[in-house]
């Protein structure tokens, strides 16, 4: 009996996963219920003994608490905090509107450009939806936008930010893969720069073809063109000098992520101090945002590196590789089926959840794949992790659970309905996994910059 629940737990400790994301629990505290039973059962059978569990704090402590790639996380949170109560974006959206208001689609087109920047300066995503819902709803409505065009731009624009460099998911999965972050900051560059531009491809087709869905505006007064050059250098100013602090530093060499991170956080204060919008006020509440957002992340990081630790010594690996193995699809068929599983999962858990249960889990499989050369085996991990990060990013704009759906709902409840928002994302969604699709059949989307700068 005690052999055949031995050989039965890694089994039944991933199905007890499944069925308990699905029962609608917090998460970390799910993590934390599985990982207390199967660790007992794990005593029980021999399978850990109880020096190796008395060493899971240690585990916490030193692989969360004490990581170094993770101090990178709570700065550029701080970070982009900083840039939105200092309104810095605020300037840079209300400057853009401006000089593209008379092009056919050019709100929509103010607002990629706009969640572009953002994304390559802070990464933050909640902020960046709720500020860009705030400022470029209403305006796009007075103008006639469709309410669809106008709530899909917004919102897919908002979450750039969890591909393109300096991304706080990337960071995670940068340590949860033991991979160089800087290479896969770099890795993600290239995609995260195609996705924006796939979005502007769309709604300059659209426009064209249907002028009435984003009709320009009247030509500014020339009272309103006064100063706006000015404004312009000094609203685009302000993310570029955020971008090659922490970019440029990257990409220079200069310093490493966990660094950058740091520089990013001083020249997010220098440039609201510069602007005299940095006072203790906003200084509080910008720290105050920063330690919700990362009792968050943090209580679910120590759940899955519980769970993790657990699933290890009941031997979850050997029994993930062994019955991916056993698959009739090969190694292709098993890479659509984890793409598929993750896109799934995408529609009812946040990035977070979704990051830190399945890439410890997936990542043994990855490495041991054969792509007949498709992928070298040594870059196979970035490119997997460039694949996840992409497939991660409809998991914002699908329901019913998509986070930037939430954010939208509550900004812009007065300008748009739940259809409206279910109906403008679908095409953006699409657009996605056709980048998603590229990449896979042509992996130096994501692999060629770093081949180049890493050599």
């Amino acid at each position: 009996m005690i052999e055949l629940l031995s050989s039965s737990l890694p089994g039944l400790m991933f199905l007890s996963l499944v069925f308990a994301l699905f029962s609608g629990a917090p998460v970390a505290i799910m993590l934390m219920g599985v990982s207390l039973v199967f660790g007992i059962l794990a005593l029980i059978t021999g399978d850990m003994r109880l020096a190796q569990a008395t060493l899971l704090p240690n585990r916490i402590f030193s692989g969360t608490i004490e990581n170094a790639v993770l101090v990178a996380a709570p700065m550029f949170i701080f970070m982009g905090i900083i840039m939105e109560k200092t309104r810095i974006a605020e300037d840079l959206l209300v400057t853009l509107q401006r000089l593209m208001r008379v092009i056919p689609g050019g709100l929509a087109l103010a607002v990629v450009l706009m969640g572009t920047i953002l994304a390559a300066a802070t990464g933050i995503i909640g902020a960046s939806v709720v500020m860009l819902a705030m400022l470029a709803i209403p305006t796009m409505v007075e103008r006639g936008y469709d309410k669809g065009l106008a709530a899909g731009t917004v919102a897919s624009a908002g979450t750039l930010g969890i591909l393109i460099p300096p991304s706080v998911m990337l960071v995670f999965m940068g340590d949860l893969l033991s991979i160089s972050l800087g290479r896969l900051f770099v890795a993600a560059l290239l995609p995260g720069l195609l996705l924006s531009a796939l979005y502007v491809i769309y709604i300059v087709v659209r426009s064209w073809l249907q002028p009435g869905m984003a009709p320009k505006a009247p030509a500014p007064a020339p009272h309103e063109r006064d100063g706006l050059w000015l404004e312009t250098a000094k609203s685009v100013l302000a993310p570029l000098v955020m971008i090659i602090a922490v970019l440029g530093s990257i990409l220079g060499g200069v310093a490493t992520p966990t660094e950058a991170s740091g520089v990013g956080v001083f020249a997010a204060l220098l440039l609201g101090l510069l602007r005299g919008r940095l006072n203790m006020e906003v200084l509080r509440e910008s720290m105050d945002g920063s330690v919700k957002q990362l009792g968050m992340l943090f209580f679910i990081f120590v759940g899955a590196t519980a769970f993790s630790y657990i699933f290890r010594k009941v031997g979850g690996e050997h029994f993930i590789v062994e019955t991916a193995r056993a698959l009739p699809f090969g190694d292709w068929g098993l890479l659509f089926a984890m793409m598929g599983m993750i896109f799934v999962m995408g529609f009812f858990f946040d990035w977070i959840e979704i990051t830190l249960i399945m890439l410890p889990i997936f990542a043994p499989v990855v490495q041991l794949m054969d792509l007949g050369g498709h992928v070298e085996q040594a870059q196979m991990i970035y490119w997997f992790a460039i694949l996840v990060s992409l497939n991660l990013q409809t998991s914002f704009l699908t329901p019913p659970f998509g986070f930037a759906l939430f954010y939208l709902r509550g900004a812009a409840s007065n300008h748009l309905t739940i259809r409206d928002i279910y109906r403008g994302i679908i095409p953006f969604v699409l657009l996605q996994l056709v980048l998603l699709g590229l990449t896979i059949a042509y992996p130096q989307i994501a692999l060629w910059l770093p081949e180049r700068m890493f050599q």
